[in-house]
């Protein structure tokens, strides 16, 4: 942070310059339904469930639910926590205070009237949208219940009627998992110029799987892509819609490719394209770059591919519960990447024992 400047005594504000903004995304908020791909208020409730993790988003009769685009106020915030993280800030705090015209900025917004207008709606539609998850859950409890944030205030100037600063308090549950390890990925800041929901939404999916996959990218199946999304719409039009998606292949730093299976329902294959600022971790030290292989370079490799059989899944859900198997999958193909003595000869026992050894390291 370059300055600060008292706007009044309510609103100490501390103001970043934009361009060390490292942006930064709540990495448990990527793959699961938690927002409304569509900017019409929806007012039908998400219910999600896969491997005993399960969410539920209810929206407000009179805002509807947050949307995909409320969630970049999200990604300011989860980057602004992370820089200050990042230089050693003790006791860093939920509420956060900004010059709405330095957050419009930071997500590629216009500063027009219009937009404070919007961004006063999304800020109602974060904090009157309910969710509950059994994802980190406290201690003892069945599940979390929060809204994206508690409360927000904008202090107006009562003479021109212009917003003289604003502050957002931060749900708890948002605040821990960005600060916990590994809790947040690196954007591209083309993100923010993504016009579609779904768009935006397979980038994040993109960014969440294939981002850590290495150079075999990273398969999944339309049904569970459907399931994961949340859409209100039938599965036949969601299918369309990812087709047309692939087939532009527009996606910033992503690749896609469309894979039709000989039984069954097709697959999407994302690879990340090599791009520096998206191989930082959390502590800024970059990860070896790998080249993804192309769309048109045939089929990826094996292990990226490898899939698990029903009777590896079943054994597993009862051995090892309360783990998104499809998840721990993503991250077994990426340690297996990093090394090429890791390959197994037997994909299927080589995954139960690894998710054996996490399940009791982690003593869940």
């Amino acid at each position: 942070m370059q300055g600060r400047r008292l706007i009044d005594e309510q609103f100490d504000l501390f103001i970043l310059s934009l361009t060390e903004l490292k942006l930064r995304d709540a990495r448990e908020t990527m793959e699961r339904p938690f927002f409304s791909l569509g900017k019409r208020k929806r007012l039908r409730p998400i219910e999600y469930e896969s491997d005993s993790v399960w969410v539920k988003v209810e929206p407000h009769q009179n805002y509807g639910m947050a949307t995909i685009w409320d969630a970049d106020v999200l990604i300011w915030a989860a980057s602004v926590l992370m820089d200050m993280k990042n230089r050693g800030v003790n006791d860093i705090p939920n509420e956060l205070h900004f010059q709405p015209y330095d957050l419009l900025k930071a997500i590629h917004r216009s500063t027009g009237g219009d937009h404070y207008l919007r961004l006063r709606d999304a800020l109602s539609r974060l904090r009157s949208t309910t969710i509950r998850t059994n994802i980190r859950a406290p201690r003892g409890k069945r599940y979390a219940e929060f809204s994206w944030i508690s409360e927000w205030t904008d202090l107006v100037d009562e003479t021109t009627g212009e917003s003289r600063g604003m502050s957002i308090v931060l749900s708890q549950w948002f605040v821990q998992g960005v600060l916990q390890k590994g809790g947040v990925l690196a954007i591209d800041p083309a993100y923010f110029g993504i016009t579609g929901g779904r768009e935006r939404w397979l980038y994040r999916v993109a960014r969440k799987h294939a981002g850590g996959a290495g150079v075999g990218g990273f398969a999944i199946s339309l049904p569970t892509l459907f399931e994961k999304s949340g859409s209100e719409g039938p599965y036949r039009r969601f299918k369309y819609e990812m087709q047309k998606i692939v087939q532009r292949n527009e996606l910033p730093g992503v690749t896609l490719a469309w894979e039709e299976e000989t039984k069954g329902e097709p697959r999407i294959w994302m690879g990340m394209r090599s791009d520096e600022s998206l191989t930082m971790v959390e502590d800024n030290k970059p990860r070896p770059r790998r080249e993804p292989r192309r769309a048109s370079e045939g089929s990826a490799p094996l292990l990226a591919h490898a899939e698990l059989g029903e009777e590896t899944i079943t054994k597993i859900r009862k051995d090892f519960p309360g783990w998104d198997v499809y998840a721990m999958k993503g991250e077994f193909d990426k340690w297996i990447t990093q090394d090429e003595s890791r390959r197994p000869s037997d994909y299927q026992s080589a995954f139960y024992g690894f998710m054996r050894q996490h399940h009791a390291r982690e003593g869940r």
